[in-house]
């Protein structure tokens, strides 16, 4: 699976570490892209740095609510868990109110698939909600994210699906619980291809969906 930005990793990434993929392209972020931090877990001066970048995360001073902090704030906790080695070792090295169940929640943000930490830092996805979708696996964690952006899902609504998910239910039945059905979505197209793809749907006594899908599968591959 691609988002333009290349070949993407699996859903359940595990490298690179810290580096500001998202947070250094200046398309997304803008004047962020410039101060973006790349945290080394190799590099015990880093690791230092992103250990104070945890305990400021975890303490909620400076930046709370914006998406950019919060993805710094995630990959620091994933840099300074690989790092130190351990949950409850980067806790203690970032000290202050930061908790074990903290880092872990937020380091796995960091590990979320580059197309979906992309709509966390446009704002299309709230980063609290980011946090409940990173604690599905594989392709769920799709699934819910674009859920989230073609259906205005809440935070609550998805810590509810991702619930379920948990607890053993598919994520599509977990979505049609919640009134979501996936794979829908709203489409505007030009109207020289409307046109078109209407008179080709037509010609072959198909509904318009069939041609776009069968289309976007020749495209996708």
């Amino acid at each position: 699976m691609t988002d333009g930005l290349g070949e993407e990793p699996p859903a359940d990434r595990e490298s690179p570490v810290g580096e500001p993929v998202i947070r250094g392209d200046e398309s997304i972020t803008g004047d962020y892209a410039d101060q973006a931090k790349a945290f080394d877990p190799d590099d015990p001066e880093s690791v230092a740095e992103a250990a104070k970048t945890v305990q400021a995360f975890a303490e909620g001073s400076g930046g709370a609510e914006d998406s950019v902090y919060m993805l710094r704030g995630a990959a620091a906790c994933a840099a300074l868990v690989r790092g130190i080695g351990s949950y409850k070792g980067a806790a203690e090295e970032a000290g202050g109110e930061t908790t074990v169940a903290f880092i872990r929640k937020w380091a796995r943000v960091h590990d979320l698939p580059r197309s979906i930490r992309r709509h966390v830092a446009l704002g299309q996805i709230a980063p609290t909600a980011a946090k409940h979708v990173a604690r599905v696996g594989g392709d769920a964690r799709y699934q819910l994210a674009w859920a989230i952006l073609d259906n205005s899902l809440t935070v609550r609504d998805v810590r509810s699906i991702v619930s379920e998910i948990n607890d053993g239910t598919s994520a599509e039945r977990a979505l049609h619980n919640h009134g979501v059905t996936p794979g829908e979505m709203t489409l505007s197209l030009p109207p020289g291809v409307y046109r078109e793809l209407r008179r080709e749907a037509a010609l072959a006594d198909e509904e318009p969906e069939i041609v776009i899908a069968r289309a976007l599968e020749r495209e996708l591959e």
